[in-house]
């Protein structure tokens, strides 16, 4: 067996879980937005990099509001949604230069939501070649670039916004 070393993720395995929705920010405290790897707050929802992604540069866009359906955002919440995703899609563009980009929505544990009680988009930058044999055979993603710089890399491109 091949050892991939990702000393990291220790601080999730042995730190405190969260009691509270982890997608539950208040609205108007942006003091924690590094720490939490917020990159853009909007009036009704935010743009927040998954602190546990499934490729280089992944975000996830969440109304403030705590729901689980996509029925259940108004009307604000779902243009401002849509106009995030296609903001982000033209960010990754400008600042990774992906050959494609997943954009989804999982609704419900069953449908692979990992947080399903507060609904959140994902976008995936992607290149080819991406999904290498580590992730198919060995279970194992490889991210080519920490958090906090890819946070760094991404964060002017939203001060636009």
């Amino acid at each position: 067996m091949e050892v991939l070393w990702a000393p990291w993720r220790m601080n999730y395995i042995l730190g405190p879980k969260p009691d509270e929705c982890v997608f539950c920010v208040p609205r108007n405290d942006d003091s924690e937005d590094r720490e939490r790897l917020i990159l853009h707050r909007a009036d009704h929802c935010f743009v927040i990099m998954n602190k546990f992604p499934y490729n280089n540069g992944h975000l996830m866009i969440c109304p403030y509001r705590h729901i689980s359906c996509i029925t259940e955002l108004s009307a604000e919440e779902t243009h401002e949604s849509v106009q995030l995703i296609q903001s982000c899609v033209s960010i990754y563009k400008m600042a990774f230069q992906p050959q494609g980009i997943n954009v989804g929505l999982n609704l419900g544990e069953a449908a692979g939501a990992g947080i399903a009680a507060h609904l959140h988009w994902q976008l995936v930058p992607r290149w080819n070649g991406d999904a290498s044999f580590m992730a198919v055979f060995g279970e194992t993603t490889v991210i080519p670039q920490h958090l906090e710089s890819t946070y760094d890399q991404l964060k002017p491109y939203f001060e636009t916004l």
